[in-house]
């Protein structure tokens, strides 16, 4: 498991540390917690307060006792303080940059993953940056269920995009023709690409397979993903094969969006 950094550690520490108490737990709550969680009580075991128990731990324990008593800690905080997530003050950005670091380290630590990351600080959307979670999470844990979402954050992406431009679209639309109107609206057509252009033979070529790839997610997602019902003889994917519909997804949608982004700048630049 991939180590987490004191600066990461820190950020934890400002979400859970509150003046030397963590969170609302008394002493013997915190005790009963941590011994369920890493097998250790940690004040009795420091003689310290909660929060410099806590520090105390992470400092010295091995990386995976750490990141399951963090991710513990996470998860209660979840639960008991949601009226903090949802104030939008600095413990909510705090919990969400320790959300998105304990997502990279629990469920993909790879440069597809910090796209993730990078997507769901684009979108500012509660919605869509708990769809990319769960995708990314489920990779492993439940392949079908990411090949669903995969094909989802396709589909709230192009919706995203074409709402923010006043272009309507109709509620029976599947997901090819929600990014087609996407592509079209961007200027992505192959037909926009001028054939003087450098490598416009191939840049026609690439984005002629933008609207190919959310179609295929779709068909993908149809006998393999979730859903619909399935017999009790099904048989879904491997973990390998939804790595690569939410490879596929992410790209794609991180190419649109950066797209979208870069077209009003200059839009506004022009009026």
């Amino acid at each position: 498991m991939p180590n987490l950094s004191q600066i990461e550690k820190g950020i934890f520490m400002k979400l859970f540390n509150r003046s030397g108490y963590v969170l609302n737990f008394s002493t013997n709550d915190f005790d009963v917690f941590t011994m369920e969680s890493v097998g250790v009580p940690l004040c009795e075991k420091y003689k310290l307060s909660k929060g410099k128990s806590l520090m105390a731990y992470i400092n010295e324990a091995s990386d995976d006792n750490t990141v399951k008593l963090l991710k513990d800690l996470l998860d209660y905080y979840e639960v008991y303080f949601e009226y903090e997530i949802e104030s939008d003050g600095e413990y909510s950005k705090t919990y969400y940059r320790c959300k998105d670091i304990m997502a990279r380290i629990l469920y993909n630590n790879t440069p597809l993953a910090s796209v993730a990351v990078e997507l769901k600080e684009k979108f500012s959307s509660t919605y869509l940056s708990t769809q990319i979670d769960l995708m990314l999470k489920m990779q492993s844990e439940n392949p079908t269920e990411a090949i669903g979402k995969a094909k989802e954050l396709v589909e709230s992406c192009c919706k995203t995009i074409l709402d923010e431009n006043e272009v309507v679209w109709e509620k029976n639309w599947d997901v090819g023709q929600l990014t087609g109107a996407a592509v079209k609206l961007l200027k992505l057509m192959p037909k926009d690409i001028p054939d003087t252009a450098p490598a416009s033979g191939e840049m026609k070529s690439i984005l002629g397979n933008l609207r190919a790839i959310a179609t295929n997610l779709a068909a993908l997602r149809n006998p393999y993903g979730s859903g619909h019902g399935k017999s009790a003889t099904y048989k879904g994917l491997e973990e390998r094969h939804a790595k690569l519909a939410v490879g596929s997804s992410i790209t794609l949608v991180s190419f649109l969006w950066d797209t979208y982004e870069s077209r009003g700048i200059l839009n506004r630049e022009t009026n």
